[in-house]
């Protein structure tokens, strides 16, 4: 499993999607990726191995994240008190724990530097353990990305970046990365 996120996060510092500053939600079912049904068997100690890679992947690229709570606090996000300030969001009180927010959103909460739960946010890409539902979380037009690393342990791994609307018709000009990076 640790190879298999090195392996995704490797991918994203490749592609070039994301960047300083860039809000990037996790969702992540420890359940699936041990091979179990959602919701059925968190683990704190594969989310600590998880968690341990992301936080060197946004050490790496100056980003900040974001995890998903489960659907018992309606997928709430754990982020750091800085990342809401400078966001304008809205923080809402609850605190994540393994039967409520899941292990993931609940072990983050415990090693962020000052954590707070926010509602709703609208990040510029994220990835998806276990098909934990990330979507409502992403900006506007999410363009999903076919990496060649489909799986973290057991658990069915969906990444997806965002790009800005491409508005006006045919009358309109568009940066052409934007047009052809579109469905990538």
């Amino acid at each position: 499993m640790q190879h298999d996120m090195e392996s995704a996060l490797q991918e994203w510092i490749n592609s070039g999607y994301i960047h300083d500053g860039d809000l990037f939600v996790v969702g992540c079912s420890t359940s699936e990726v041990i091979g179990k049904h959602i919701g059925t068997a968190g683990s704190e100690d594969i989310a600590a191995i998880i968690f341990e890679k992301l936080a060197h992947f946004q050490q790496q690229l100056k980003i900040k994240l974001a995890f998903q709570c489960c659907e018992h606090l309606n997928r709430a996000l754990v982020v750091e008190k800085a990342t809401m300030l400078a966001h304008q969001l809205e923080e809402v009180s609850v605190v994540p724990v393994l039967t409520a927010g899941g292990s993931m959103a609940s072990y983050a909460y415990k090693q962020m530097d000052n954590p707070v739960v926010v509602e709703k946010l609208q990040a510029n890409a994220g990835m998806d353990i276990g098909e934990t539902m990330i979507g409502m979380h992403l900006k506007r037009v999410a363009v999903p990305l076919r990496f060649a690393k489909r799986q973290i342990g057991n658990a069915r791994l969906s990444t997806a970046r965002t790009r800005p609307k491409l508005i006006g018709g045919e009358r309109a000009n568009y940066k052409e990365t934007a047009v052809n990076n579109s469905c990538k």
